[in-house]
């Protein structure tokens, strides 16, 4: 991934005539102040925006969505006992009951996935109590971070802000990331950590290159000692292995992606030989920023497991004895390795199951919520009867549009050598091709919420293109900048159109029936 690529900048208006002055220069004479903070009040506005989406009527529906029934209530277990408990069989319906019963048990339940991101949903619970907002209310502050975090990383890769605002926005208006982030559900925590990820090693890259180019620095010998946005990548990496065990190969891509950033900066630098200037001084202190560091962390969220006696193999050693390790931590190396075997051997028949291959297209998305609504029964008029429905379904015409941006990111990386659109699709491949090799389980196209903001910034970087360099004439402008706005608000009114899917709405069954374009979506 060279570094030949010339950051774009937001464009600037070609000289007027005199007398005229263009419209963005007569508003940053009005409001200076907009224009020195532009690059956070855009950002800001989007992610109001998009809070907006994801906190409006976020209690509704009142009921287990979906995977709801697992996650929601293992966190009220970890806030209470420190592991996960058991259940008895009518806890959903106890748990929404007036008055509310909460019967948990002290017995240990087994759980495919490791304890983070429940404790994430745990502090919405423990603030608002087991409801449907109290276990919803963090992922979709975490959904809104997660938009701001992605104008400002768009901001900073793009060197332009309107470009990281397009990728704020369309996430914003994604029909899947608005989904998972109104869901008290795994996947959007993981999206959260991937991303502030991303966006430290982003900002490493930055720092360390203003070091590597520092007047009388030699690229061969400088050592760049503590790198803390690298550290804090690694911190961040391992929260995601903390959440769902896919964060693994996330983090082996990620530390590629930067040791690699490491030999074209002192390759830029003046470096003789750069992959071994690399090896030598940045490659071992990077598996510790972000291996080591990630492995900590990772065991770290486990404490409330070693701390406790009740967890599920929490005294496994004590009737398998043997090995050197301690008894407690062979007890939970044994847990890992049921885990590992459940989640890779996992093939029980699912209705809305699919197949990575159909996931880009959004050819298989999942129900999470279904009920008809008789005539005469919550705000229903239609004599058809109405539908209300939670659908994990990506914007359609976002999605289909990001198809076509990864192929500008292939070429832009392949035949421009343009380090953003390999950063990119470092993001893309990391998450979403290891999937490939479970196809035969019992796999959801609603994990590639992870990628989601990946694709944004994609599709961000293809209407950049389409919009045109900053010296391009003002007709070339002119007309891309009306072909990318189109795009845009044509992909703002697809998700308009689709979200009383998202939120449960209710809807007249023919309105419903319109929405499914495909048998597949049923």
């Amino acid at each position: 991934m060279a570094d030949t690529a010339v950051i774009e900048r937001p464009a600037e208006a070609e000289p007027r005539p005199a007398g005229r002055p263009s419209l963005p220069r007569e508003l940053g004479r009005r409001f200076p102040w907009a224009v020195r903070y532009a690059g956070w009040l855009g950002p800001l506005a989007v992610a109001l925006f998009a809070g907006v989406l994801r906190f409006w009527n976020l209690g509704n529906p009142q009921a287990f969505v979906f995977d709801e029934t697992y996650y929601p209530k293992d966190a009220w277990s970890l806030l209470h006992q420190g592991y996960e408990g058991s259940w008895a069989d009518n806890a959903n319906t106890a748990i929404l009951a007036h008055p509310q019963s909460i019967p948990l048990n002290s017995g240990w339940a087994f759980v495919a996935h490791p304890p983070l991101g429940k404790w994430v949903i745990a502090i919405g619970e423990a603030a608002f109590g087991l409801d449907p907002f109290g276990w919803r209310v963090m992922v979709a502050l975490l959904g809104t971070l997660s938009v701001l975090m992605l104008a400002r990383i768009g901001r900073r890769l793009f060197g332009s802000t309107l470009i990281g605002c397009t990728a704020a926005l369309l996430m914003s208006v994604d029909g899947l990331q608005l989904v998972m982030s109104r869901t008290g559900l795994l996947d959007g925590v993981l999206m959260f950590f991937v991303l502030g990820a991303f966006g430290c090693l982003l900002v490493d890259r930055d720092r360390t290159r203003e070091r590597l180019l520092a007047e009388g620095v030699d690229g061969d010998t400088v050592r760049l000692g503590l790198r803390p946005w690298r550290l804090a990548a690694g911190v961040l990496l391992g929260a995601a292995c903390s959440v769902k065990w896919n964060g693994a190969q996330i983090l082996a891509a990620f530390g590629l992606l930067t040791v690699l950033w490491d030999q074209a900066g002192r390759r830029r630098a003046g470096a003789r030989r750069p992959v071994l200037s690399m090896l030598r001084h940045d490659a071992v202190p990077a598996f510790c920023s972000m291996v080591l560091v990630a492995a900590g962390v990772y065991l770290a969220s486990w404490g409330g497991w070693f701390a406790s006696s009740g967890g599920y193999d929490r005294h496994w050693a004590d009737t398998h004895p043997g090995g050197f390790l301690p008894g407690p931590l062979r007890s939970w190396w044994q847990y890992q390795t049921e885990m590992w075997h459940f989640n890779t051997t996992l093939t029980t028949p699912h209705t809305y199951q699919s197949n990575p291959w159909s996931w880009l297209v959004q050819g298989r998305p999942v129900s999470m919520y279904w009920q008809q609504v008789s005539n005469g029964q919550q705000g229903c008029t239609a004599s058809g009867n109405c539908a209300s429905q939670i659908l994990a379904l990506g914007t359609p015409l976002l999605w289909w549009t990001a198809c076509f941006a990864l192929l500008y990111s292939l070429w832009a990386w392949f035949f421009r050598r343009d380090w953003r659109s390999g950063a990119v699709l470092c993001a893309v491949a990391a998450i979403y091709l290891p999937w490939f090799q479970f196809q035969e389980r019992t796999i959801f196209s609603f994990y590639m919420v992870v990628l989601v903001p990946f694709l944004c910034l994609a599709v961000a970087q293809m209407l950049g293109a389409i919009l045109g360099p900053p010296d391009a004439s003002v007709r070339r402008r002119a007309w891309g900048g009306a072909s990318a706005g189109a795009l845009v608000l044509a992909i703002m009114g697809c998700f308009l159109y689709f979200l009383p899917l998202y939120t449960a709405q209710v809807i007249p069954m023919t309105a419903w029936q319109d929405r499914m374009w495909f048998t597949s979506w049923i």
